[in-house]
């Protein structure tokens, strides 16, 4: 069905506000400026949204729904843990690698303040951590990752190497594909780093000592 054109222009307001706190950060950027980026008037803005920290709970709150519940129906026509691994990690760079200033956002913008941050820990990243959580679970099940791996622990290193790889392509300010990473990211997350995992065993006692 064809959008509302109600729902064209809070979708228009959104978009503009993505580029307005990229540019001028969250801080500095005000509801005027996204009105203009928008071409609506400044009082169209509170139509939509009660302020400019509603306009981001809004950005985060939309672009993480759509993220993870695209994820789950990509997931549910692929079979095994890896190859699921693989779909989400590519998915997860391709949304921020095809929009540098919605990375910009998620990535710094969101980091600036401990009340976003903590409000989005405690939603969406929940939830993120949950669908990853099951895939590594399932792999744990199938026999392809480890059953003695802590599940919260692969699954927040999981969450973390793809984290990375978006702040880094964002600071390193090269234009590359991120995408294409994700097989490389899944990989090392599957098979470690070791040559032959059979040469490095690290004893519990061991690795606790080299992390204080």
């Amino acid at each position: 069905m064809p959008r509302k054109r109600s729902d064209d222009k809070r979708r228009r307001i959104l978009e503009a506000a993505v580029k307005v706190f990229a540019r001028r950060g969250y801080f500095g950027a005000k509801v005027s400026e996204i009105a203009r980026k928008a071409d609506v008037a400044d009082g169209t803005i509170y139509l939509y949204f009660r302020s400019k920290e509603d306009i981001l709970v809004s950005l985060f709150d939309e672009v993480m729904t759509e993220h993870l519940e695209r994820s789950r129906r990509e997931l549910r026509r692929i079979d095994g843990a890896p190859a699921r691994l693989r779909a989400v990690a590519a998915h997860h760079l391709r949304l921020f690698g095809e929009n540098r200033d919605l990375a910009v956002v998620f990535q710094v913008e969101l980091r600036q303040s401990t009340k976003f941050l903590e409000r989005f820990t405690a939603s969406w990243l929940q939830d993120y951590f949950a669908l990853l959580g099951d895939v590594i679970e399932q792999g744990q099940r199938e026999g392809s990752l480890r059953s003695d791996l802590p599940r919260k622990v692969a699954t927040k290193a999981f969450f973390g190497a793809l984290d990375e790889m978006v702040t880094s392509w964002i600071l390193g300010k090269r234009e590359y594909n991120l995408a294409q990473l994700a097989g490389p990211v899944v990989d090392l997350f599957l098979r470690g780093a070791a040559a032959d995992a059979r040469l490095v065993q690290v004893r519990p006692a061991a690795a606790a000592q080299a992390g204080k």
